[in-house]
């Protein structure tokens, strides 16, 4: 069954708003237990899986300027599925784990929590126009698909990059 645009639109969303409530509540009102050893490895996946989206929308972008359809939709999907799996490892991190504050001073400071408020911020905009996108793809609505496609390539890949940047200033730098 195929989704009318009114359909979808609605979905998208039903999905946006649920996913975006759900997250703020896991973010910032549950308590996590804080246990650290219970998932360390969680965001270094989600960075993995972060930059595996970055490289994938990379090379899709590259496939469809070369007019490799077929290749560009894999890659997209892919980029998709990297992109779905980072959202629900972040959710279960968050969820068991708590929030990880960020431990440096200084001028460093303000630069992680810029980087980190438009991460943020563009995610939640960036969020239902990856899966209009998608669906517009899907569809064959080739035209409003590229329309869109060009500004959400540039959110989806700003927010992949800055997504790696919050894990190594949060997990890697010492301050």
């Amino acid at each position: 069954m195929q989704l009318t645009p009114k359909q979808f639109g609605v979905t998208n969303a039903m999905v946006t708003l649920t996913a975006m409530s759900f997250l703020v509540w896991v973010v910032y009102f549950h308590e996590g237990n804080g246990s650290a050893s219970r998932g360390a490895s969680l965001p270094l996946i989600n960075a993995i899986l972060n930059g595996t989206s970055a490289v994938l929308i990379s090379v899709g972008l590259w496939a469809i300027k070369q007019r490799k359809r077929t290749l560009h939709m894999q890659l997209m999907l892919a980029a998709f599925t990297s992109s779905a799996l980072f959202l629900v490892n972040y959710i279960y991190y968050h969820f068991s784990h708590g929030d990880t504050h960020f431990a440096g001073h200084g001028i460093v400071r303000p630069i992680y929590f810029s980087v980190l408020i438009s991460h943020v911020l563009l995610s939640v905009v960036t969020f239902p126009m990856i899966l209009t996108s998608l669906y517009l793809g899907l569809s064959d609505r080739l035209v409003l698909h590229r329309r869109l496609s060009k500004w959400t390539w540039a959110g989806w890949m700003y927010v992949s990059v800055t997504g790696v940047v919050v894990y190594f200033m949060l997990h890697v730098i010492v301050w």
